[in-house]
């Protein structure tokens, strides 16, 4: 007779804004540099060049995390690897704030990056344990923790850095990590015990990531339209950080961090534009966001000398950024669920390898050519996502025809 595993209880109200603020303060990690990197450069007597290195090589470490240790989730209990790896970041971050040299700084946070890995288990653990009728409700509200996350990290890094110095933003975010450790067991209740599977099989499954993604040539394009899309998002603001940081602007890491609140406005937007695409269809709706994004981009040379000014191309990019990713995610789902969580383990990792290339150039290329080659740059990889969403949609056009 085969056994039934016993269907978990619902988690109340209070766990799941527990795991959501979870979800904000791990995802925050990442994020907490953007405003602050020229200070840390300034503290290690590097270059732009040199410091850039440090996001990178996170982001790099994250895409790699995903595709080593997210399949985990198939074999072991959601619950205990997100309570390892969120106390595997606290140490790591432990690290970033002793460290006395960049290389020790560097390590801890690429360290922290590979481990990263509870943001995407976490809703994988909530879905499980809702109501059929809130799942998305739930859904949304963990997806917009991480937009939250990112956003008080921005801000908040700022600011603090300003008052204080960019050493406390990250003695602050160890603690809210020992916090979120601590109290994480409670919000995650026990589930029953994953069935264990063989290593053979775990190497099959992530021989399969790739696999599947060479039979898939919609997801290689919407893969490859959000990675282009998230490296424009991290060499954006790691080079107007050191743009408007610079003598020559001299504004502080405090008004670095408040003009990083614009992106506030994606939380809003995002849904409706979610909506519409349900309308249109989300490879239409993708390349109209492509096509104001590119001109949003273009408005930052001659916007950006001012930081009243460079607000008109942030609340652009900010609104059809975000769709961009939506839009790619809904061609996914559209596919097979046996194989769903796969693509979109190689579309995340795509995604995090283009973040860590835009943080690897971005920063190059401000310390070579000033904010006017970084908005160069920004431009080219732009119109990279307009020529590639041009293509997906006509491609679709002709599947349909």
């Amino acid at each position: 007779m085969t056994q039934t595993a016993p269907v978990p209880a619902y988690l109340t109200r209070t766990q799941e804004r527990a795991l959501a603020l979870t979800i904000a303060v791990v995802t925050a990690n990442a994020y907490y540099i953007h405003p602050i990197i020229g200070e840390v450069a300034r503290a290690f007597g590097v270059g732009e060049a040199e410091i850039g290195l440090v996001p990178a090589l996170n982001q790099l470490a994250l895409a790699l995390g995903i595709l080593l240790l997210l399949p985990l989730g198939d074999f072991y209990s959601n619950r205990r690897l997100c309570i390892v790896f969120v106390a595997a970041q606290t140490v790591c971050l432990g690290g970033m704030v002793l460290a006395q040299d960049l290389v020790l700084f560097t390590a801890a946070s690429t360290l922290l990056g590979f481990v990263t890995i509870a943001p995407y288990l976490i809703p994988a653990f909530a879905s499980k344990r809702v109501a059929p009728e809130r799942l998305g409700q739930v859904t949304a509200q963990l997806t917009a923790a991480v937009i939250f996350g990112i956003l008080v990290a921005r801000v908040g890094a700022g600011i603090i850095a300003e008052h204080a110095d960019w050493h406390t933003v990250y003695v602050g975010a160890f603690g809210l990590m020992a916090a979120v450790t601590a109290f994480l067991p409670i919000a995650m209740r026990s589930e029953p015990a994953a069935p264990k599977q063989s290593q053979a099989r775990y190497g099959a499954l992530i021989a399969s990531v790739f696999t599947l993604a060479a039979k898939h040539p919609d997801m290689r394009i919407s893969a490859a339209i959000q990675g282009l899309n998230f490296a424009i998002f991290t060499a954006s603001w790691l080079a107007l950080a050191l743009h408007l940081t610079s003598p020559a602007m001299g504004y502080g890491t405090d008004d670095v961090g408040y003009l990083a609140g614009v992106a506030a406005i994606s939380v809003f937007t995002t849904p409706r534009l979610g909506r519409w695409a349900d309308k249109v269809g989300p490879r239409k709706a993708r390349l109209t966001a492509a096509a104001v994004q590119i001109f949003g981009i273009a408005l930052f040379y001659p916007l950006g000398f001012s930081i009243w000014g460079v607000l008109v191309p942030l609340l652009v990019v900010n609104m059809v950024g975000p769709t961009i990713d939506v839009t790619g995610r809904m061609t996914l789902f559209t596919l097979a669920p046996e194989i769903r969580t796969r693509l979109t383990t190689s579309y995340i990792v795509t995604m995090f390898v283009g973040g860590a290339i835009g943080s690897a150039l971005g920063t190059a290329v401000y310390d070579f050519g000033g904010w006017g080659g970084t908005c160069a740059l920004m431009l080219a990889m732009s119109s990279g996502v307009l020529g590639l969403a041009l293509h997906a949609e006509r491609r679709w056009q002709r599947l349909q025809a």
